[in-house]
């Protein structure tokens, strides 16, 4: 009893879930086939893997009570989304892993209670076709975010250009499409390269067909030109002129057409009145 009283006291809290393994602050309930997660953990958890489970869903304010979790493995299982408010007691988590998931949106501000968080793994989710501009806002110490191996095909600037910290970032394995709107980011992209390791050599455009299965960087400023073309008033009277003429030209042709099968008409019926 005193030695139960003295962890309750130590902030222990509850012991060990079942089926999962404790030592010192680490919980591992990976690899257990758990459809949902432990309902309760230790109070002074830091390491918690619930890696390769068949969790769907997390329940609202799950973390709250564990202010000492720093890595957070939730790779392999079957999570959509994440509830709102999720990492709100959990300030010093550093690494959070969601790879190989069901996630086809990453969320504004979903990860705004993290702002500890320097590691965030999304890869292998390939369903994930958007990220909102204001996704990973707040996380200023970010150094490394993996997208690769997702569904994505664009990502707006906006949501990068708010990780000051970021020094690693993995691009490879998604449809991307190196359309217009793709240039921005891959300015950005090749400004940061010296400072921040990448896959982006071994990522490539999926689309438009001229430039399938070219690597990203290898786009230039003069593979965008064609974007930045615009038309003077010159250039429409041009237009306009071109085609008027090509309109009355084609008015003549179908004249002259005309005229031609007519005679050719009158000519085959003289032909014959002759011959009768």
């Amino acid at each position: 009893v005193a030695a139960a009283a003295a962890a309750v006291a130590a902030g222990t809290g509850a012991g060990c879930p079942v089926l999962c393994t404790c030592r010192g602050q680490a919980v591992d309930c990976s690899g257990q086939r758990l459809f949902s997660v432990p309902p309760e953990l230790p109070l002074d958890t830091g390491n918690l893997s619930l890696a390769h489970n068949r969790i769907t869903s997390i329940p609202p304010g799950y973390l709250a009570c564990y202010g000492q979790l720093r890595a957070l493995d939730l790779r392999n299982n079957s999570l959509a989304a994440l509830p709102a408010g999720l990492f709100l007691g959990a300030r010093r988590l550093a690494h959070l892993d969601l790879s190989y998931n069901n996630f086809s949106l990453v969320a504004a501000d979903m990860f705004l209670e993290a702002s500890g968080l320097l590691r965030l793994d999304l890869s292998h989710n390939p369903g994930l076709r958007r990220i909102h501009p204001q996704a990973f806002r707040g996380l200023a110490q970010l150094r490394e975010l993996d997208l690769s191996y997702g569904g994505l095909s664009a990502i707006s600037l906006d949501a990068l250009e708010g990780l000051p910290g970021l020094v690693g970032l993995r691009l490879g394995g998604n449809p991307w499409v190196c359309g217009c709107a793709m240039e921005p980011f891959l300015k950005w992209l090749r400004g940061r390269i010296q400072r921040c390791a990448s896959d982006s050599q071994t990522a490539e455009c999926r689309a438009p067909p001229e430039v399938a299965g070219a690597p990203l960087l290898s786009l230039t400023e003069e593979s965008f030109q064609a974007c930045h073309l615009t038309l003077t008033l010159d250039d429409y009277l041009f237009i306009a002129f071109v085609g008027f003429v090509v309109s009355i030209a084609s008015v003549a042709t179908n004249f002259l057409l005309g005229i031609t099968a007519n005679c050719c008409h009158r000519w085959s019926k003289a032909s014959e009145d002759e011959d009768v």
